[in-house]
């Protein structure tokens, strides 16, 4: 079993969607600087899930025998790659799909095999409080006398709108203009810690990774 932490993550794709903060600037482009109306770092906000393999769960080994750490008995290794994201987030209940391919190899080129893995999909609010989390199954086929092999699987995500959208007063704290001058123009609206924790609160992951034994798990940390 996977253990109750929240590993770190180690890529994201973030989905921009429709906005759940309100442009700094309508004409100015994500993170650019924005003078033409105040001082700020223009930012969309969205309501889609960021979606991300964590740190250690994106690769598979299988050993055979399975009791062997040897080099000579790695069976079949197994990589979680190309993560494309796709939300849908008109409705109450904003979806959010991860399409991903899995490549692998195996030791031996001989007939046709398939290889039946694990993976979860976990939704993780504010960073760490898994709210949700499905398993499924990805299938890897190895052409005969090949030594590659692919799979594709998909994972899929709800998340309730009103708790992925920041409530009004805390939009406008963010995203209210400051010109140069103003006692608070300095200030990162996200510095104020009341701030911060409603954005938090308000951020939804779907991570996708192997379902993996703490063994396998350990393992991966270790090589």
């Amino acid at each position: 079993m996977m253990p109750s932490f929240v590993p770190p993550r180690k890529s994201i794709a973030m989905l921009c969607g429709a906005a759940a903060m309100v442009m700094v600037a309508g004409c100015a482009k994500d993170n650019d600087i924005d003078l033409s109306s105040g001082v700020g770092i223009t930012a969309t906000r969205s309501a889609c899930p960021a979606v991300a393999v964590p740190l250690h769960t994106g690769d598979i080994t299988l050993f055979d025998p399975a009791t062997s750490r040897d080099a000579s008995a790695v069976d079949v290794v197994a990589t979680i790659t190309h993560v494309v994201p796709q939300c849908n987030d008109q409705a109450e209940k904003v979806y959010q799909l991860a399409d991903f391919d899995v490549v692998a190899t195996r030791r031996d080129a001989g007939p046709a095999r398939t290889v039946e893995l694990p993976y979860f999909a976990t939704v993780v609010q504010g960073g760490t409080a898994v709210v949700a989390k499905r398993l499924g199954t990805v299938t890897v086929s190895f052409p005969e006398g090949q030594t590659r092999g692919s799979g594709h699987a998909q994972a899929a995500a709800y998340v309730d709108r009103a708790a992925a959208t920041l409530p009004a007063d805390v939009q406008e704290r963010i995203n209210r203009k400051r010109r140069a001058g103003d006692a608070d123009a300095a200030i990162d609206p996200l510095s104020i810690p009341e701030v911060r924790a409603a954005v938090q609160r308000a951020s939804f992951e779907l991570l996708v990774g192997f379902q993996l034994t703490q063994e396998q798990l350990e393992y991966n940390v270790r090589r």
